[in-house]
């Protein structure tokens, strides 16, 4: 017997549980399926008029084209997309809310850094880039520095080279390059890399060093320049012997109990599903609230996941000004797109639409769970650092692999990942928590999770439930417990966002 889920008492459809057969009951709502109808698609629960709503989430996803009988598979073309919701009367509700009883636990285990807002989840040599020129002698150097040089020093965790496709054959001055200037600027300030700096140059790019590192800061303690070096053995000699200093002082560092206030971590999903809205999602989302009300920096993002949804956004800042912030950086977003002759349609993937997403209204609204209910009380844009503890969106593109280490440079040292249809995106630089929207896809990639929310779509488990095992999870892992990402090695490239022209 087949079964589907109902998010909104208004939802005119609903989620298939499983996939049903044609001519099955369903037997909650009284309706059979006229079609086969895959699992997390939607199914209409009454008969339904041309230019009437199609609603889910208690939200209009767009008007139908034509009549549809109750039992339809309801698909992408059936319906249109409506507009977007204006920015310009957007004001702020105050309707956000922190839990009112917080979990006993409140601290863990972390690297404090002197000076820093935040403190590290691990203890890891960076070794930034000014330009991706670098990037091969880097990495020979690198592979010798983890064979020959890091067993030395048992209090490191790991070595990462922050190489980057920016730097050069770039516009270096136009309007836009502040974004990816301000993001490896902060990234090379990431508190899971100590407080110590490193930075490989090659001498003649245009993303000089003085524009990465203050006056007091361009040192040889910190920086190499490989056109300063005789041959290639002896840029990789500068790097190691400078890399093997760097990694003498992180190794007297030790973990010491911290609150919540010290920590800063971020989510992103990718991959999504229909059921990344009902289960992975909204869990993130509780935790985020427990999070937040004990004092950490919970950052959410993806501007085109949530630009459907700015309203909804805009009624839990915290005030006028946050919401103009808010204004600002999606109103910036749309003006990229239009420059590029795209808009907000165009996000939704092959896999989204085959996990049942029809459109980016239906994904915006399963995305935006993952920010919970607490007041939102910053927004900053791509690559800047929050000044404000509690929930802030940081204003990314959703891309994954853009996300993520922009998430890095705002200051994230842990993020929490979900996913429907499966991806195996992690970083080297912070540890990533994978949550599973879905029973099927953790069966399928049963070495690739931390956390299984699909007991929400069997009923077995709560929202809560599932929220609270996270939040534990989170501090297991800020504290040093490795993610199962961690164990395994993976990680993405680091792909800086870079609006400005290329040359």
């Amino acid at each position: 017997m087949s079964e589907a889920i109902r998010i909104h008492e208004n939802d005119n459809v609903a989620v298939m549980v499983s996939a049903i057969g044609r001519g099955e009951l369903l037997p909650a709502f009284g309706i059979h399926a006229l079609q086969d109808i895959p699992q997390g698609h939607k199914i209409a629960l009454r008969d339904l008029k041309h230019g009437e709503p199609v609603v889910r989430y208690g939200v209009e996803l767009g008007n139908l084209v034509r009549d549809i009988p109750a039992g339809t598979w309801v698909v992408d073309d059936l319906f249109e997309l409506p507009p977007s919701p204006a920015l310009s009367d957007l004001k702020a509700g105050g309707k956000g809310a922190y839990p009112s009883r917080l979990p006993e636990r409140r601290t863990w285990m972390g690297f404090e850094i002197p000076g820093y807002p935040y403190a590290g989840t691990r203890n890891i040599l960076g070794i930034s880039t000014t330009v991706q020129c670098v990037a091969g002698p880097l990495r020979v150097a690198v592979d010798r520095i983890r064979r020959e040089i890091l067993p030395k020093y048992p209090h490191v965790d790991d070595v990462s080279p922050l190489i980057h496709p920016y730097g050069c054959g770039v516009a270096i001055d136009a309007p836009d390059a502040y974004i990816p200037i301000r993001s490896i600027r902060n990234l090379i300030r990431n508190p899971n890399f100590g407080g110590e700096i490193m930075l490989v140059s090659l001498g003649c790019e245009k993303l000089t060093v003085d524009r990465l590192l203050s006056s007091e800061e361009i040192a040889p303690d910190n920086v190499i320049v490989l056109q300063e070096c005789r041959g290639f053995s002896g840029m990789i000699d500068a790097i190691c012997t400078l890399a093997e200093k760097k990694l003498a002082i992180l190794d007297e560092r030790r973990r010491t109990e911290l609150p919540l206030s010290r920590l800063c971590i971020g989510t992103q999903c990718g991959g999504s599903d229909a059921f990344s809205g009902i289960s992975a999602n909204p869990s993130i989302g509780y935790a985020f609230d427990l999070l937040a009300a004990g004092g950490a920096t919970v950052m959410f993002s993806e501007v085109t996941e949530v630009r459907d949804g700015v309203h909804l956004l805009a009624q839990r800042c915290s005030s006028q000004e946050t919401v103009e912030n808010l204004k600002r950086e999606i109103g910036w977003y749309d003006a990229y797109l239009a420059r590029g002759g795209a808009d907000r349609s165009a996000n939704p993937t092959p896999g989204n639409h085959a996990g049942g997403l029809s459109n980016i209204v239906e994904k915006a609204m399963g995305s935006i769970a993952k920010s919970g209910h607490a007041p939102i009380c910053e927004v900053v844009g791509p690559g800047q650092i929050p000044s404000k503890g509690g929930l802030v969106f940081a204003a990314t593109p959703a891309s994954d692999i853009v996300c993520g280490p922009t998430q890095l440079a705002s200051g994230i040292t842990l993020q929490v990942f979900s996913t429907g249809r499966g991806t195996p995106y992690s970083l080297r630089e912070a540890p990533v928590i994978k949550i599973a929207t879905r029973h099927e896809l953790l069966e399928r990639w049963p070495d690739l999770f931390d956390v299984d929310a699909g007991f929400i779509i069997t009923g077995e488990k709560t929202i809560p439930e599932v929220g609270m095992e996270l939040y534990d999870m989170i501090l297991d892992v800020a504290s040093g417990r490795e993610s199962e990402a961690e164990k395994l090695g993976l990680y993405n490239d680091l792909i800086i966002d870079n609006p400005a022209p290329i040359t």
